[in-house]
């Protein structure tokens, strides 16, 4: 079974909580909003930490290190053929700023052509009510996890 490890950054303003998402990059998800966005996350084998992995995994889809704090583990859960593990930590990052790495794609598919695509293409800051709407489904369950999670301290 596939394991992918993340970190969820969040931020209260305004009397609100928010988050930070990243939009998934390459072709088939440029036209896609309403649950086209992820934590930031990655793929790891089971040799791997999966702390490590989520640092990792941030950093490369945001140009940007976990900023220091408190981690509040969200846990594990099976969605989409994967075990995921998630933390949670408070912080603040300049979504605008972002910078991705990139992937090779055949595209079109099977054209022979091969083309470099950002893993994520933005990332930006949502409250917790459209951030429901903007993640993909198999991961709202940590969206609530840290809900409770943070309401709790």
């Amino acid at each position: 079974m596939k394991r992918s490890a993340g970190t969820v950054l969040f931020k209260r303003e305004g009397g609100q909580l928010l988050v930070l998402l990243v939009h998934m990059g390459g072709p088939f998800w440029a036209r896609k909003d309403e649950h086209a966005w992820s934590i930031p996350k990655g793929e790891h084998g089971p040799d791997e930490e999966p702390l490590a992995v989520a640092h990792r995994e941030f950093a490369e889809e945001l140009g940007s290190p976990v900023p220091p704090g408190h981690l509040v583990p969200l846990g594990q859960l099976r969605a989409s053929g994967k075990v995921l593990t998630m933390w949670a930590v408070e912080g603040d990052l300049d979504a605008a700023g972002c910078v991705s790495n990139t992937f090779e794609l055949e595209w079109p598919p099977r054209s022979g052509q091969w083309q470099s695509f950002p893993e994520v293409d933005r990332a930006e800051w949502f409250d917790t009510d459209t951030a429901r709407t903007k993640l993909v489904k198999g991961q709202l369950v940590f969206l609530d996890r840290l809900l409770s999670r943070v309401a709790a301290r």
